[in-house]
Parts: structure tokens; sequence; C-alpha cells
């Protein structure tokens, strides 16, 4: 990433302004880590493309509207997921307008969303306002434009003890199709860590690991007032970029992962950490192999001893799900570093 690149238009973004220590932290740790407002764009809050991030597939876009907005956009070379992070819209694609229900907040509920294919103009509107994610990626193939209820989105739990989290499989490779595009949130109680044991995927291994480009995007939940932290962390693997990253992470913050043993992702006490992960890559096969780190895997071995987080699951999916498929929480100790 250039220093062009990461300008932000502070008189759109005054938070920017507010913190001029974001840019130093980002050079600190080779512009991986990306404070909140320091990646800011045209009507974005957080603008995140393959030119940007130095990759080539992965983005992520923070829309926020007003009562009464619209935000208009094409989608280009890319497929995208339209997921609501606070508050409803509509989203209309290809003739089509879906209803997005949303939510009051991501610690709030599972959300319904929208994906829209390549080659499209979209237009989203909200008659209350609303932060909306647009998680997307380059792909080659144009499947059709299509609405993903909260019913249907898989809540799982996974690791245990102060390992717990809760996985929401919303764009997960087994769960919904795309061409290129992977897309969960991940949901940790204050105190406990997730992303962990550490994991990479930044070599393609057929049948033990994939080659996938991510972002993480957080949100720290406030107590009594108080705004959250919480830290992320990111060590080399011996491969591309050398990644390297130890980051106090706050709300509206991301990490890009171009390669590199990431995790924990750790939240502190009192302060419940969510984090959206989007993921794409090269690989013809769209799938989600990691490798986990040979010092600490040994940790899944000790997860059958200790129970889940009581804490967990912090919501389940809409009891609309009862008409269709179960939305009882999965657990698995086994597999997935999220």
């Amino acid at each position: 990433m250039t220093d062009t690149t990461r300008r932000t238009d502070t008189t759109r973004h005054p938070e920017a302004a507010q913190h001029p220590e974001a840019a130093q932290r980002t050079e600190a740790d080779g512009g991986f880590h990306l404070p909140a407002g320091s990646a800011a764009r045209g009507p974005y809050t957080l603008d995140v493309d393959p030119e940007r991030a130095g990759w080539g597939h992965s983005s992520l876009r923070i829309v926020e509207l007003p009562p009464g907005g619209r935000h208009a956009f094409p989608t280009g070379d890319s497929e995208w997921i339209v997921l609501p992070l606070a508050g409803a819209c509509t989203v209309a694609v290809d003739g089509q307008v879906f209803d997005l229900h949303g939510r009051p907040g991501v610690f709030e509920a599972v959300t319904d969303f929208a994906y829209l294919p390549r080659d499209a103009d979209a237009e989203l509107a909200s008659e209350r306002g609303g932060r909306f994610a647009l998680t997307g990626a380059r792909c080659e193939r144009r499947l059709p434009a299509r609405y993903g209820p909260a019913s249907g989105v898989p809540v799982e739990l996974r690791g245990s003890g102060t390992c717990s989290r809760q996985v929401n499989n919303f764009g997960a490779a087994d769960v919904f199709e795309a061409d290129r595009l992977i897309a969960v949130e991940v949901l940790t109680p204050g105190g406990n860590w997730s992303s962990y044991p550490p994991h990479k995927h930044d070599e393609c291994r057929p049948g033990e690991e994939s080659e996938l480009e991510e972002i993480y995007y957080f949100e720290i939940a406030p107590h009594d007032g108080t705004p959250g932290l919480g830290y992320q962390r990111v060590s080399p693997s011996g491969r591309g970029r050398g990644t390297d990253v130890l980051a106090e992470v706050r709300s509206g913050d991301a990490v890009l992962i171009p390669d590199g043993w990431h995790g924990p992702s750790i939240a502190a006490p009192g302060h419940d950490m969510y984090y959206l992960n989007v993921m794409a890559g090269p690989g013809l096969d769209r799938g989600w192999l990691i490798c986990d780190h040979p010092d600490h895997a040994w940790i899944r071995r000790a997860w059958g001893e200790t129970p889940v987080d009581s804490r967990l699951p912090m919501y389940q999916a809409s009891e609309s799900a009862h008409q269709g498929r179960e939305s009882a929480p999965q657990t698995k100790d086994k597999e997935g570093g999220r």
C-alpha cells in the first residue's frame, strides 16, 4: 500500500482528522492494520479493494446511510454480498428488489443479506438509515442475484472454555453458492480468544490448504459507555509479504491478511468482540482449508475437557428458521480457526 492510497478525505470523514495517530500506527505495521477512518474513501467509511490492498481478489466496503439515504454502485468485475450491520435496507439489482430486514446491531441478531452478481448496477436505499457491509471478490462466473434469509444462516459454536466463539456462516463455502467469495461473522465474548489456534491459508496444497486473502473488520461492544478494544495478531509464515501485525483494534478498524499465521483475536474482558471475515483467492475450488500453527495446534485436543462458554450463543437464527432448516447452533471442536 502506498502513502497515496492511505490518504483520507477528512472533510467527509472527520474522525480521521481527530485521530492523526492512526496513520502512524498503520505505517508501523506495514499498512496491514487500518484504524477506523484511515481507509475511508468517497461515500465509504472503509474501502478496501484489490488495488488498495495490493492483492488480487478480496474487497470490503462499509457504507453508512442517513434516513432516506441511497447509494448506487456498479458491481464491476466482482460479486458482492450486502450485509446489514445495523439497520434495514432495500437492494435493487437486475430488475429485482430485495427487502433486507437487517438487525439493530451485530451483537443483537443474525441478519438476512443479498447476493449481487458481477457486471450489474446496484442501489441500496434505507428508510431509517443504517450501516451496511459490502463484501466482495473478483470473479469469473456471473451467478444470479439472490436473497439470503436470516433463517438459513447456520449459527455454529467453535472451541471451548476461553477459546469459545460463535460463527454465523452466512457466506461460508459449504453454505451459500458464490464463485470466489467466502464471508462469515465471528462473535467472541469478552475475555476470550478466537481465531485460535493461529492458522494460515496462504498457499495452495490440494486437500490440505487453500490460498486465500483475508480482511478482518471489527466492532467492539462498549461497557457502561466506555468504548471497547481488542487485539489482533498476525505472524510471518515465511511466505508472501511476511505479514507481521500486533494491533490494538477498535470499532471500525480492519486488518489485511495477505499471508501469515493469523490469531489470536483477543476480546478484552467486559467487551464482546465482533469481526467480519472476507476471503477470496485464485483457486478454482472455492474452499476454506487451513493449516494450524504447529506450536499451538495441541489446544484442540484440550477442548474436549472444558465446556463451551455459557454466554454462547449470543443469539440464534431467526425463529422463522423453524419453518425451514434447523436453527440450533452446532458445536465444532476439530475444524476451523475462526
